[in-house]
């Protein structure tokens, strides 16, 4: 498999690095932010993804009818990657997952209301799969979805869990279940709810990364039929799409090569007890084995791309073999950074004197999230036990 890029995308991935070069500032981009730098929830961050827009640089793999340039994947790829790496806002979930499921499944009402607001960079999305009942088991969701026949649509009553940017976003990407006597995965349709329905209650959850994530309380929050995505009970196999995407788009390698070579140049150039912390043997051998996995990581990443290219549904076995290793050897790298800058490794990020700023206990903390959202390791390692290795499901 070629991964080289052509003369094109390499002129292109030197116009991203201009770009970013110019607007990528304190304000908008800051890489300790860890893996979630993807967050739009600053108006300084809104503007960043205005001028990317003014670039023509979102949705560019899309259809040309709803606003694309039907560029390859890997564009996409490029420009993700580097605004992953400045810890700069990424395409996120609007243009990666939502805007690709509704090109794919959306009536032409919901494509012709969000797709132009996705690639104008003029809508944020909240996305709720997850219950206090359904968490890796997602196609257990019991957030009920009742007919109304006099209005015409679904009232929605239940709970949502770990749903990320519910307190800032406009939209919400939801599944429930419309229908309680079908089997659990096939009983579920996808909805697209306004976050200021007076009928939604938001409430804070702070996480061991010091994230910011929310519960979500429906209380008799009607939704029309034409906000319904795709065919009812379908839900579940169009969140599985998503999923997909959201494994490879939001869990970029960038930054998890750029928090690599931060430790590299610490140890290039730090002392303990008076000697060059390069030239321990066993720090030595922990830097070459996280080398090696750099490769492999990046490689699964190119791979998962590589075979996008080919068009229909995201290919799964590769989205769930690059998170589960991605992911991982995201935490192994913080580890591996907080065990070897000792005892000042624990200093809080953006401490000056702290080494590799502070970075390392963040990113312990931190890269443990990173190993659960959008599918647990656990999930990954049973999509890829059924669906490649055909092993049955209850080995």
């Amino acid at each position: 498999m070629e991964f080289e890029f052509s003369d094109e995308q390499k002129a292109f991935a030197e116009e991203v690095e201009k770009f970013l070069d110019e607007h990528a500032t304190a304000e908008v981009a800051d890489v300790c932010r860890e893996n979630m730098a993807q967050i739009v929830d600053t108006p300084e961050r809104r503007a960043f993804m205005k001028k990317l827009s003014a670039k023509g640089w979102l949705g560019m793999t899309w259809p040309k009818e709803y606003g694309g340039q039907e560029k390859s994947g890997v564009y996409e790829y490029i420009l993700n990657e580097a605004l992953a790496r400045r810890g700069a806002p990424q395409i996120g979930k609007g243009v990666g997952i939502i805007g690709k499921t509704l090109i794919r499944h959306g009536s032409e009402k919901l494509k012709k209301e969000f797709l132009p607001k996705i690639i104008g960079a003029e809508v944020e999305f909240a996305v709720g799969y997850s219950e206090p009942g359904a968490g890796s088991d997602a196609a257990n969701m019991q957030l009920k979805a009742t007919r109304d026949d006099a209005r015409g649509g679904w009232v929605l009553k239940g709970q949502k869990i770990w749903t990320t940017s519910a307190h800032f976003a406009d939209w919400y990407w939801v599944g429930a279940r419309t229908d309680p006597e079908a089997p659990k995965h096939h009983g579920i349709t996808l909805f697209l709810v306004p976050m200021d329905h007076p009928g939604l209650e938001v409430r804070a959850t702070w996480t061991i990364g010091d994230e910011r994530t929310n519960e979500v309380f429906f209380d008799e929050v009607f939704v029309p039929d034409d906000y319904v995505v795709g065919e009812l009970g379908k839900g579940f196999q169009y969140i599985s799409e998503a999923l997909d995407l959201e494994r490879f788009t939001m869990f970029t390698f960038s930054p998890i090569q750029q928090k690599f070579e931060e430790l590299l140049a610490w140890v290039a150039e730090a002392e303990q007890d008076g000697r060059p912390v390069r030239e321990d043997a066993l720090v030595r051998k922990q830097v070459a084995q996280l080398a090696t996995q750099m490769e492999v990581a990046r490689v699964l990443g190119l791979r998962f791309v590589a075979t996008s290219l080919k068009g229909g549904k995201p290919p799964t076995n590769e989205a769930s073999e690059y998170k589960l290793f991605a992911t991982q050897l995201s935490q192994r790298v913080s580890n591996a950074a907080l065990d070897i800058a000792g005892p000042g490794g624990q200093l809080r990020v953006h401490t000056e004197e702290a080494p590799m700023r502070g970075r390392p206990e963040l990113s312990y903390r931190y890269s443990v999230i990173d190993t659960i959202g959008g599918g647990s390791s656990e999930i990954q390692k049973n999509i890829i036990a059924r669906r490649k290795l055909g092993l049955p499901k209850n080995f």
